[in-house]
């Protein structure tokens, strides 16, 4: 009898011998530094950064996260990518000139209150008033941007407004929550 190796993953046991595709994708996004992957996003950011800032990509960069958050490869599911620049947010004030104490006087070093990410899945629900955004996830970045992958609900569509879908997803149908 051979031994098999076994390793403990988010608190269960796992056999290598039984890992699926999704478990196998999931590790090679986890190793970001391995050669093989740090050139393939190189090579997508190079590719990403021709295109407009929100686009529609036909499927999922990463099938097995999109899948974990609620995408299914069905009619009604949309996925768009999504450029956001990275870095602090300059105040907008004219000519520099704050006014006030000195302590509201910074202009450069602000930090700007929510993450990239919500500022991205804000975007992209501004630019397709008819969607609701259901989750997004990273697929990339360089020294300027960070690249996001924002998933989208028609709610006005049969397939996306079944029942099923409305009892686990029961915000995303309303507009208030966009």
């Amino acid at each position: 009898m051979i031994p098999v190796r076994m390793y403990r993953m988010h608190g269960r046991i796992v056999v290598p011998g039984n890992m699926g595709a999704y478990r196998y994708m999931q590790e090679l996004w986890r190793k970001k530094q391995s050669e093989t992957m740090r050139y393939l996003l190189r090579i997508r950011c190079w590719q990403y950064r021709q295109l407009t800032a929100i686009h529609r990509v036909s499927r999922p960069t990463r099938p097995e996260k999109a899948r974990r958050l609620g995408y299914r490869a069905k009619q009604g599911y949309i996925i768009y990518r999504v450029r956001v620049r990275r870095g602090g947010r300059k105040r907008h004030v004219v000519k520099g000139q704050t006014y006030g104490k000195p302590k509201n006087h910074g202009v450069n070093e602000l930090k700007f209150a929510r993450c990239k990410q919500s500022v991205a899945e804000e975007r992209v629900g501004r630019r397709c008033g008819s969607l609701r955004v259901l989750n997004s996830y990273w697929v990339g970045q360089d020294s300027t941007y960070k690249f996001y992958e924002v998933i989208m609900i028609d709610p006005m569509h049969k397939v996306s407004s079944t029942v099923s879908f409305l009892l686990h997803y029961p915000f995303t149908c309303r507009n208030t929550d966009k």
